[in-house]
């Protein structure tokens, strides 16, 4: 069978290359796959053919997920492929925030004259800043690159506190033994000298942090925010920075409100912008989108349980539903009727939203077509699909 995919943002090339020959880029308006980046979705119509879309990248808030689910597509992201990109720059900003990089560049830029050498040696104990080593770090959020920064922390001599609620076990294991925990948000920022925030963007950790997590950490100590916009309440962290409460706040993720203020340093979204960052997210979007069409299988999906099932039947059913109680019990009550045996059959759940797999081994064009519009018309169905084993 042949797949079309639509790509946006310009995805690297080196994903592209990946595909192999059942998949055909960019030739049809109404492709299988979307293959993304940051393109905004919330306000898109889907077309019917529509059956995954895959974000080059972690962040999946430019897509619009309950509409997506409720139109039977499976929707996914690249968590890790752009995490030391976003690693190294947090380092990098927090070594030059440190040594007060920018305000010394800024001077250097408006002293030019013939007397330079002698003024900048009277003058540059004025950009006096701090080293990193037996600074405290806190890093709110220990996923890919909250764990990443922590390593490099360790590895500049900082002592590391780390908070995360809802670490996963998969996450746990790549966490150093010496970074130490916190119960709470307020007891990881209390005496750290530096915060950085790394969580996903959602109602939970909107505004995360706030005035009363700002009040709570050390004077001086300087935020940082590379993971969404939002997830620090940015009127919060300039007031802190008026109010010298805040040396610097740090952020990727720019609004008018911090626009040209003394000691906030806005970059202009480019945690992930490295050419190696960009290639690995393709590769990994490619790879996704190849997987769940092929196998259906749904490692890393944002939307659908994941599930990663052996595929060694001739035909494989996958069933997007309503998680509600017979489900199951009413699909495969359609294939007995259809007189097609189950050689094998998966279900998960996550939230409100179903996933079954069935295997069978015998199937015929009539059935088959029968059997999926069958299943198509079960009320709390949102897609049923039908892959053949390569």
């Amino acid at each position: 069978m042949t797949y079309q995919v639509k790509t946006f943002n310009a995805i690297a090339q080196s994903g592209l290359d990946t595909f192999n020959d059942n998949f055909k880029i960019n030739q049809t308006d109404d492709p299988d796959a979307y293959l993304i980046r940051s393109v905004n979705l919330r306000d898109a119509e889907f077309p019917q053919s529509l059956k995954t879309i895959v974000r080059a990248g972690a962040g999946t808030n430019n897509v619009p997920l309950h509409r997506a689910t409720e139109a039977g597509i499976a929707v996914f992201n690249t968590p890790g492929s752009n995490a030391n990109a976003v690693k190294e720059l947090v380092i990098s900003l927090m070594i030059s925030a440190s040594r007060n990089i920018f305000a010394a560049n800024a001077y250097s830029n408006n002293h030019v004259g013939a007397d330079v050498s002698k003024r900048t040696e009277a003058d540059k104990t004025k950009f006096n800043g701090t080293e990193l080593m037996g600074k405290k770090l806190a890093v709110i959020g220990l996923g890919h690159v909250g764990s990443l920064v922590a390593e490099a922390a360790l590895e500049l001599g900082m002592n590391v506190n780390g908070y995360d609620p809802y670490l996963s076990t998969d996450a746990a294991w790549n966490i150093n033994n010496h970074v130490d925990r916190s119960n709470t948000i307020k007891q990881a920022v209390k005496n750290a000298d530096y915060v950085t925030v790394h969580v996903p963007k959602n109602d939970e950790t909107d505004k995360l942090i706030d005035r009363n997590v700002i009040e709570a950490m050390k004077q001086k100590a300087i935020l940082f925010n590379y993971s969404r916009l939002g997830i620090v309440d940015n009127e919060a962290a300039l007031e802190a920075v008026l109010d010298k409460k805040l040396k610097y706040y740090v952020t990727d993720f720019g609004e008018p409100i911090i626009a040209d203020q003394e000691n906030v340093i806005v970059t202009p979204h480019i945690g992930g912008s490295t050419l190696e960052a960009e290639s690995n997210g393709a590769t990994q979007a490619a790879n996704t989108v190849m997987r769940y069409l092929e196998t259906g299988d749904t490692v890393q999906s944002v939307n659908l349980p994941a599930m990663k099932v052996p595929f060694e039947a001739p035909y494989r059913f996958t069933v997007i539903h309503k998680n509600v109680p017979n489900m199951v019990g009413q699909i495969t009550t359609i294939l007995a009727q259809l007189n097609v045996n189950i050689a094998s059959m998966s279900n998960a759940a996550k939230k409100d939203t179903a996933y079954t797999i069935i295997d069978v081994d015998d199937l015929n064009a009539e059935n088959s077509a029968e059997l999926i519009q069958k299943i198509d018309q079960i009320p709390e169905v949102y897609r049923a699909r039908l892959i053949k084993h390569k």
